[in-house]
């Protein structure tokens, strides 16, 4: 079992920035892959970033591409993702997400077996 607890996300303009952590508990952090993800309102959830165990590798969904920067910090249990150059369609709830079995990232929240809670971000135009 991991416990995840999501915190950063708020209300920001157009063209800013927030970085989203999420903080691990529970089984070792450095085992799981990790993800982010995000919903809208009336909408599926969205891939946004992975990253490996390690760190070495990461993936964005295309909409985040060259915006979003995921990494992780094994010795504080922690997922970052800082967002920049935001955009009003990137409001959703932010979800962080564990995979113990992979060794690779991958864009299938069926994937993932733990979850958080979710942040809130606001982007205004």
């Amino acid at each position: 079992q991991v416990q995840l607890v999501e915190s950063g996300g708020g209300l920001v303009q157009a063209g800013g920035s927030l970085r989203l952590s999420c903080a691990a508990s529970g089984r070792t952090f450095s085992s799981f892959v990790m993800g982010w993800f995000r919903q809208a309102p009336g909408k599926e959830r969205e891939f946004v970033a992975a990253i490996t165990r390690n760190g070495a590798h990461t993936s964005y969904g295309d909409s985040v591409k060259g915006r979003f920067t995921i990494s992780r910090d094994n010795a504080k249990n922690t997922v970052y993702l800082q967002m920049n150059s935001l955009k009003p369609e990137d409001t959703a709830a932010y979800y962080c997400a564990a995979d113990p079995t992979r060794n690779y990232g991958t864009t299938r929240y069926q994937d993932y077996n733990y979850w958080g809670q979710g942040t809130q971000v606001t982007v205004s135009s």
